[in-house]
């Protein structure tokens, strides 16, 4: 058996032109990796196979000169190129590498080799399965029959199968024998490959630092390194793993895409995620039938930015709730994952504390002056679940007031037990409270949203541990209404309570409650605080929270590391970015543009939200079919789309123009149906269910 390792480099690297080419050590990346595979002892030969475009002389020249055999073919169809490289050489067994990983570990390589022989496999490779990884990125490789290069240049039509030489090899057209190389001990945690700048950087320090000491280092001395050094593997672990893969499967979607929507992997898996799971998954919100029955993607495979890839692949650009308002900054905001990564490296869990939930429950002391002391938790359920036991705590009484939504806990649909339209306008209608003790029956108390009058009855009839509520609804509220809901509680000793979760940092640098001047005694925070990552906050007077002690609130994941580490470097972007200020104003923009739209088209809408959480709806006895309508077209045109957008940080100019001109076609077909068109015929499955109606 004859192998040959084939190392595919170009230097049109988009993300980091000409990087095989830069110094790694004392000399060129490409020339650092060749030299080091020349100690594989299971490799025959060594080829590098470049492009024969102009653009990649320099490099063919460099490696040439170097004493390395050099290989030119197509740019675009490296199938074709490893084929043609391959033929020429002769082989029996191909290892295929690529010329960002420049540490490539020569004994990695032949115990891969080694399995390759000692098993009965058309292909083997220690890279492909995301779930089964077991050495970081940078350490990847290949092998695979030889001969296959032939069947798959003359079968392999996608994008993703020209681009990037294997992925043929693991359709199911291709019928192959192939699997998944566990290296032991498993590490995969790590990236030294070199894709962008932070890539390079983190690479050069490993080489300064490793090898001086020992030139033959491995991936033990990489791995052994990164972990004394948490701080420097952070650096680059936000990067979207095999990002150009991904981009090519995009492609590869676009290309196959017919005219009406396919069903798509998303759609297969939720139908069977509605088999084991109640539901089908764990958030009302994130239904598929909130959206669109039948179509709707329902699943993703990672997002950056306001942009979203489904499980084929394709990219969306995320026009909606983003993560249900958690992403204020965007996807994998690149400052804060790299926070969560060394987090990561350093440990998220001990016996001990982790010292973020100080820094953090001071850093939202200061944001609030009125606020003494904190406690957190991972979601806004548990929260506002921990905000009603400190009040009862601290007063001793059980009853409280609510405006708003508030969770799903048993405090909170108590309301129904006694009537079951009492959370009518705070949840949805006709809830059934099924499983929520009857024992609970008068402990809520709910109250219309500026309605004084029915808190000043509530409290008259009552002894109320606490007043809950949201500090904006759907419209601001009336002058005076907090400031008399605030008069109240103190006159009548109840703990105040806004439950900012949804709102806060959306208008302020912190409770949206400092824009009205009213101060609570006791406020909650999520979504936005931890960009994506589960971190809540549960503020207040000391004489209030230190009622916690009296009572008992613990859970062994409140102590973890990453919520808290999420949410101190979140709130430094927020305020170097100032982003109240500009997804607000994105928010306003937007809206005006959809009424602009519908203006245009003739259409009726109503506003609803806050900016930074801004909807309309089309006032029509058709609005649902309408908002699945949309949510359909815009679909077939790349966006995650309705009748909301949660604005964030990613939303800029370049996004939301071609967001308004394709939804304004969509509009024109809404008009053609006011007009007495059939929407149902322009429906390709069932209209969208309710859902929630959203109180900010």
């Amino acid at each position: 058996m004859t192998t040959l390792a084939i190392v595919q480099a170009r230097t049109s690297s988009s993300r980091l032109p000409g990087k095989v080419l830069l110094s790694i050590g004392e000399k060129p990346m490409v020339l650092y990796q060749l030299e080091r595979l020349q100690r594989c002892r299971r490799l025959d030969c060594l080829v590098l196979a470049t492009s024969d475009h102009s653009s990649d002389d320099t490099l063919a020249e460099l490696v040439s000169a170097a004493g390395f055999t050099v290989f030119r073919g197509d740019l675009h169809d490296v199938l074709e190129r490893f084929r043609a490289c391959s033929a020429q050489q002769q082989v029996s067994t191909v290892v295929r590498l690529t010329g960002d990983c420049p540490l490539s570990d020569p004994a990695l390589i032949d115990e891969l080799l080694e399995a390759f022989a000692q098993g009965d496999w058309d292909y083997l490779a220690n890279c492909v399965d995301e779930q089964q990884l077991s050495v970081p990125d940078g350490f990847d490789a290949e092998v695979f029959r030889a001969e296959l290069l032939e069947l798959a240049a003359r079968d392999a039509q996608l994008p993703s199968e020209r681009e990037h030489v294997t992925p043929w090899f693991r359709s199911a057209r291709a019928g192959l024998r192939w699997g998944h190389f566990r290296h032991q001990p498993v590490r995969p945690y790590y990236r030294v490959t070199v894709d962008d700048p932070a890539d390079l950087e983190v690479v050069r320090a490993v080489v300064a630092a490793l090898e001086p000491q020992d030139p033959l280092f491995g991936v033990d001395a990489v791995v052994a390194y990164l972990e004394q050094h948490p701080e420097l593997a952070a650096r680059n672990l936000a990067t979207v793993r095999n990002e150009g893969f991904l981009k090519s499967l995009a492609e590869d979607a676009a290309q196959a895409q017919p005219p009406a929507m396919s069903e798509g992997r998303g759609q297969e898996l939720w139908r069977r995620a509605k088999r084991v799971i109640p539901g089908g998954n764990m958030l009302l919100s994130k239904r598929a039938e909130m959206f669109l029955p039948e179509q709707w993607p329902a699943y993703f495979s990672r997002a950056k930015g306001c942009r979203v890839w489904d499980l084929d692949g394709r990219e969306l650009i995320d026009m909606s709730i983003m993560g249900i308002g958690t992403n204020l900054l965007g996807y994998g905001h690149p400052e804060v994952d790299a926070a969560v990564a060394a987090t990561l490296a350093a440990g998220n869990m001990s016996t001990l504390n982790c010292p973020e939930e100080v820094w953090l429950a001071e850093r939202l002391v200061a944001l609030h002056p009125w606020a003494e002391m904190a406690r957190f938790a991972r979601s806004g359920g548990e929260a506002n679940a921990i905000a009603i036991r400190i009040a009862r705590a601290a007063t001793g009484r059980d009853t409280v007031a609510i405006c708003g939504y508030h969770g799903w806990h048993d405090w909170y649909l108590a309301t129904n037990l006694q009537n079951d339209s009492g959370l009518e306008e705070h949840l949805l209608p006709g809830l059934e409270p099924n499983g929520v003790p009857k024992a609970l029956s008068g402990t809520v108390q709910p109250f219309s949203f500026n309605r004084l009058d029915q808190l000043e009855s509530i409290a008259a009839n009552h002894e109320l541990a606490a007043v809950k509520m949201e500090v904006q609804r759907t419209n601001p509220p009336d002058p005076g209404f907090l400031e008399g809901v605030r008069e109240l509680c103190t006159r009548r000793g109840i703990v105040l309570i806004f439950d900012e979760c949804t709102s806060g940092f959306r208008e302020t640098f912190g409770g949206l409650h400092l824009k009205y001047g009213v101060e609570p005694d006791m406020a909650m925070f999520g979504k936005a605080l931890g960009n994506g990552y589960a971190i809540t906050a549960t503020i207040g007077r000391r004489a209030v929270m230190e009622a916690a002690q009296s009572t008992f609130i613990s859970s062994t994941f409140w102590t973890e590391r990453i919520g808290p580490t999420a949410a101190l470097k979140t709130l430094e972007v927020m305020e170097r970015e100032r982003s109240w200020e500009q997804v607000t104003a994105t928010g306003l923009d937007l809206r005006r543009r959809w009424q602009e739209l519908a203006d245009r088209h003739g259409l009726r809408i109503s506003h609803n939200g806050l900016p930074a959480l801004t909807g309309f709806a089309i006032q029509s006895p058709q609005t649902l079919a309408y908002k699945t309508l949309i949510s359909q077209e815009m679909l077939k045109k790349g966006y995650l789309a309705a009748t909301s957008c949660y604005t964030s940080l990613a939303h800029t100019p370049d996004v939301i123009e071609p967001y308004l001109d394709a939804l304004g076609e969509v509009f024109d077909l809404i008009a053609e149906c006011e007009a007495g068109r059939s929407v149902e015929e322009l429906l390709e499955g069932p209209i969208c269910h309710g859902g929630f109606k959203r109180l900010n």
